[in-house]
């Protein structure tokens, strides 16, 4: 059997976090009840003007940065026309000659090492309704709530050649995006969605293949199946003697294969021509640079950061960043407490077991940093027992409460009182004779068992040290 080579670009849909749509001021909360998020001019009413929402452009070019690429200053909007029940307009407003941003690159981590992979462009549109299929029904009904939900597309060159790689390059740009915060990129909830544009070729040819296109992939497990399935499939016309024909196909994840939609479409097809309804768009100097000025860290930062700074190791920096909520809360925590290894110990570790546990998101932890840094520096200066302090922290982590005061409220804080804790030594000695007189004929492990008896007295709140101290004191005698 010959060798191919698999050829893959990526079209990737991110939706914006933007409070609005991109050309009206109706809301873009996702889960509202069908229909209820709607006007004229996201619903496609004859007149409605659109007026493109600043924001989404602040994203957009954010994204564009962040992303390497360079920025056009003058860019412009045209219609896309085709008729589907979703598309209330029958065209969608997006941007074919002139897009916002244009040749950028990832970098990506491969079997092989680092790879760049680059982006042809990044364009803003506005999203289409969602048909609802209802089986009972033998009918398809129609939500406009995400029609005119604001878009990025970004285009990658075909220079993507596995499954791994489109993954990792997938994994690039929802980190970024993420900690930019200009979208939440869960695949889920249909917020980031791939295309993807794959064709086969012997290996060592410089031709491509003719491609074909997935669409709206939303998982990366669909994803990695849908290009070894459509590769398969590819290679095995080509053996047969036949042509791979291009088209859309729909992958079915259930039955593991490809299904033909229609014919792939060339920009022809769609007629464009440059929107009447909205002005071009001009990004003046002092807005790029205000758009710079904002940009955050991104996770390669938080996590070289993290290692040169707070001693933490490439591991623990991983999974701290894997979030950009958990990265901050990091950050704030540990100048907070000056312990980034006490914080990072708190966070990797009773925080994310109760978060798996309670199926928490980062970005929905209620204690604040101050709060954690407080628990952290009481542990630390022998106030509070590691037993006592994840009392305190249990509570903050349903309520934020003030470590300190739940402390004095709750009696966790360390009894010192030198009286109280000799009395609770006596107790435990007069009620385990037994124990003294093995651990005084020479059965040491026996000590362990006082201390934990003398512990469980004091409720947890005595500085174990000084237990164990005291006791040995008093057996010597």
């Amino acid at each position: 059997m010959k060798q191919y080579e698999t050829i893959i670009g990526l079209e990737v849909h991110v939706e914006l976090a933007t409070k609005t749509k991109i050309f009206c001021g109706c809301s873009t909360r996702f889960g509202a009840a069908p229909n209820t998020q709607t006007c004229p001019v996201c619903a496609g009413f004859p007149g409605a003007l659109p007026v493109l929402n600043r924001k989404v452009l602040e994203f957009a070019l954010a994204a564009g940065l962040a992303l390497n690429c360079q920025v056009n200053r003058y860019s412009r909007f045209d219609r896309k026309n085709y008729f589907y029940p979703d598309n209330p307009q029958n065209y969608q407003i997006s941007q074919l000659y002139l897009p916002i941003c244009h040749d950028g690159e990832v970098e990506i981590e491969t079997a092989a090492g680092r790879k760049v992979i680059r982006i042809h462009e990044i364009h803003m549109e506005e999203d289409a309704g969602k048909l609802i299929h209802d089986e009972w029904g033998d009918c398809s009904l129609v939500d406009f709530n995400r029609s005119g939900v604001p878009l990025i597309e970004i285009v990658s060159e075909p220079d993507m050649r596995s499954a791994d790689e489109v993954v990792a390059y997938l994994e690039a740009l929802r980190d970024t995006l993420q900690y930019l915060k200009v979208s939440d990129c869960k695949l889920q909830e249909g917020s980031m969605r791939a295309d993807v544009n794959l064709s086969v070729r012997e290996a060592g040819s410089e031709t491509f293949g003719v491609r074909t296109e997935m669409k709206n992939l939303n998982s990366f497990k669909a994803i990695v199946h849908a290009v070894e399935g459509e590769r398969e499939r590819q290679i095995e016309l080509l053996e047969e003697g036949k042509k791979v024909t291009q088209e859309t196909r729909r992958w079915d994840e259930n039955k593991e294969s490809s299904h033909p939609m229609r014919s792939k479409e060339d920009a022809k097809d769609y007629r464009y021509f440059p929107d009447p309804d909205l002005p071009p768009v001009t990004v003046s100097e002092e807005l790029l640079a205000e758009i710079r000025s904002r940009q955050p860290m991104l996770r390669g930062e938080w996590e070289r950061w993290m290692r040169e700074v707070w001693g933490l190791t490439e591991y623990e920096a991983s999974v701290l960043t894997s979030s950009v909520y958990m990265a901050e809360l990091f950050g704030e925590t540990a100048k907070r407490s000056g312990n980034g290894r006490r914080t990072a110990s708190w966070l990797m570790g009773e925080t994310m077991r109760r978060m798996r546990e309670e199926e928490v998101d980062p970005r929905d932890l209620k204690f604040s940093p101050e709060h954690l840094a407080a628990l952290i520096r009481a542990e630390d200066e022998g106030r509070l027992t590691p037993h006592s302090a994840k009392k305190v922290f249990a509570a903050m982590f349903q309520e934020d409460v003030d470590p300190e005061q739940y402390m004095e409220e709750q009696g966790l804080a360390v009894v010192r009182d030198e009286k109280v804790l000799e009395e609770a030594v006596d107790r435990v000695l007069a009620r385990c004779a037994k124990s003294v007189e093995e651990y005084r004929g020479g059965k040491e492990k026996v000590f362990s068992f006082l201390v934990g008896q003398v512990m469980r007295e004091m409720r947890g709140q005595a500085d174990a040290e000084s237990v164990r101290r005291m006791l040995l004191d008093k057996l010597k005698k």
